[in-house]
């Protein structure tokens, strides 16, 4: 259980990566209180564990609604995880979550507009369609309470991190810096082409049985 807790836990990290999101966080709680950035930093975390949590429980139920085999979906998710890792590694960012610069963030004025914690910031910033998949992915792959909660706890761990992270976007941001993010970037784009591997194949399994 810990262990699955752990590669769980790992591949959420490299996902949602709460590091790509700190300037957003920052250019949209400029002006704010110290008491309304944790609002905001509370919201987009819990955001991310509802999140997580509904297609952990309601994963399997939406792909045997669409009639999409679990080998299929691990086989098209792990090729878009694959994809997402080639682009980190390239330093070019996630492809599949928008480009924070797309975002007129002039017109978002404190503190009236806490949904920008749900949306840009949660959603799509940090965990977008490449986060989701993988956690139906993941999903599809358990039955039983025990390896569903392992997944939701690993939500839990992972929310819990992205709040710290949010929280501490402004020194994260002085220390690190662009470069420092991007050698972080790449880092976790490594990590994450060894995780869609391993989700591919597990399709591949699934679907050719026979072969693999």
């Amino acid at each position: 259980m810990d262990t699955e807790i752990i590669k769980i836990v790992l591949a959420f990290v490299v996902l949602i990566n709460p590091f790509g999101a700190l300037s957003l966080f920052l250019d949209l709680t400029r002006g704010y209180s110290m008491a309304d950035r944790r609002k905001v930093a509370r919201i987009s975390c819990f955001t991310i564990f509802i999140t997580i949590a509904f297609f952990t429980v309601a994963g399997s139920s939406l792909l045997q609604g669409l009639g999409i085999s679990i080998g299929s979906f691990q086989v098209a998710g792990g090729v878009l995880v694959f994809l997402i890792a080639i682009n980190m590694m390239n330093g070019e960012g996630n492809p599949v979550k928008p480009d924070q610069d797309n975002f007129d963030v002039d017109h978002i004025q404190a503190p009236a507009s806490m949904g920008a914690a749900v949306v840009p910031i949660a959603i799509p910033m940090m965990i977008g369609p490449g986060g989701i998949s993988t956690v139906i992915i993941y999903s599809s792959q358990i039955s039983g309470i025990w390896r569903v909660s392992a997944v939701i706890i690993a939500g839990l761990f992972i929310s819990l991190f992205c709040y710290l992270s949010l929280m501490m976007a402004g020194r994260i941001s002085r220390f690190l810096g662009d470069t420092g993010l991007n050698i972080m970037s790449r880092i976790m784009g490594m990590l994450l082409a060894a995780v869609s591997i391993e989700i591919i194949v597990s399709g591949l399994r699934t679907l050719f049985p026979q072969l693999l």
